[in-house]
């Protein structure tokens, strides 16, 4: 049965060109990146280069990326990082209902140690509201953390305007960009922000490999001990081969981009429309113009999301109803809950990501099973 995958949100398999880069520092260029004989330094080199390589497609300095296993970590590092160093400046943050729960649980460990957390509500398509942002920030407010772009509903975020408010403000912005990374330009200086986190297998890079982006001059703690890799930040032996897979994926899908994300939407404006034909009652969740090319979050009335995985599973389609990082929390998603879905919508939500390998061939294949689904 041939596998159909839906689900580029969730992770991307690893790029053929990605995986032969990488295969040299796993066998040939083995070395430690912390020692000085030639194999460490070689390994130091491949580092710095993905450095660059990372740095080049957010717009910023090279000597302010950090490599970090993923972007839940990234986020941990930025967050409680920058809190803990900036506590005496004061100990109010400001996020968003519908933030991943790296950031969601994140601040609400901080919460616990007597840090102040401000939840921003969203409207009916995800969008934050600036002037509730505004009206939000305290005297002793010290960072702001929004996402650039939601995982479950696709909504992106007004990050050039939130960027802006900080700046007057004089306070730090941090983002989490894992969904945005090759889908959206980003240039770090313009957006004016503080601190981003990417994580490598949401564009064709292996998993187990992010980075945090911080900009120079802001001071955050180290969060884990060992060690003085990644400028005394990030205790821990390099990950050099997957450092070098994430650097190689990030300047390929910055170089792809326009096609990728043409391609994507493509896809994904042809399902919307072929989904509505299809199947009565059904709603789009998220921005329709302001929305990740690739996402396509839909909610069908009446049918309960589980059985529809299964059932779609059966047939070699793989597809999710949100984040993976909660497919085992049975509570309704809190995207959904916080864009007010209604209750006969909320449990029947599928969430399609689309991705290089996809076709109009496999949107038709996928729409037909849904159709034979919901009829039974």
């Amino acid at each position: 049965m041939k596998i159909r995958y839906f689900d580029h949100a969730a992770t991307t398999p690893v790029r053929e060109e990605v995986l032969k880069e990488m295969l040299l520092y796993f066998g040939v260029e083995y070395g430690n990146a912390s020692l000085m004989y030639s194999l460490g330094r070689s390994a130091k080199r491949a580092m710095n280069k993905a450095r660059s390589q990372v740095a080049e497609a957010i717009h910023c300095n090279p000597n302010e990326i950090y490599f970090t296993s993923c972007g839940s970590e990234s986020d941990n590092l930025a967050i409680k990082g920058f809190a803990y160093a900036n506590k005496e400046k004061g100990n109010h943050i400001i996020t968003s209902k519908i933030e991943h729960h790296a950031v969601l649980d994140t601040c609400k460990t901080l919460e616990e140690q007597g840090f102040d957390v401000t939840y921003l509500d969203v409207d009916e398509n995800g969008v934050v509201d600036l002037q509730e942002l505004v009206n939000s920030i305290k005297s002793n407010t010290i960072l702001i953390s929004i996402m650039f772009a939601n995982n479950e509903i696709g909504t992106i975020e007004p990050i050039e305007e939130i960027g802006k408010i900080a700046k007057q403000k004089n306070i730090v912005f941090h983002t989490d960009a894992v969904q945005a990374i090759g889908n959206v330009r980003i240039d770090a200086q313009k957006l004016n922000i503080d601190m981003l986190s990417l994580s490598g297998h949401k564009f064709y890079a292996p998993k187990g490999i992010g980075a945090l982006y911080v900009k120079e001059g802001i001071n955050f703690e180290k969060l884990q001990d060992g060690g003085e890799q990644e400028r005394n930040k990030r205790a821990g032996t390099e990950n050099v081969a997957e450092i070098v897979g994430l650097g190689k994926a990030i300047e390929l899908i910055d170089k792809e981009q326009e096609e990728y994300n043409a391609k994507l939407k493509e896809l994904r404006d042809y399902y919307f429309q072929e989904i509505k034909t299809a199947i009565p009652n059904v709603k789009i969740n998220g921005d329709l113009e302001n929305r990740l090319p690739g996402n396509a979050n839909i909610s069908f009335q009446g049918i309960n999301g589980s059985e529809l995985l299964f059932k779609l599973d059966e047939f070699g389609i793989c597809a999710s109803a949100g984040s993976a990082c909660s497919t085992s929390n049975p509570m309704p998603s809190h995207v959904l809950t916080a864009i007010g879905l209604d209750s006969e919508f909320l449990d029947g939500t599928l969430r399609i990501s689309f991705g290089r390998e996809n076709t109009k061939e496999d949107v038709a294949f996928l729409v037909q099973k849904l159709r034979e689904i919901a009829q039974k």
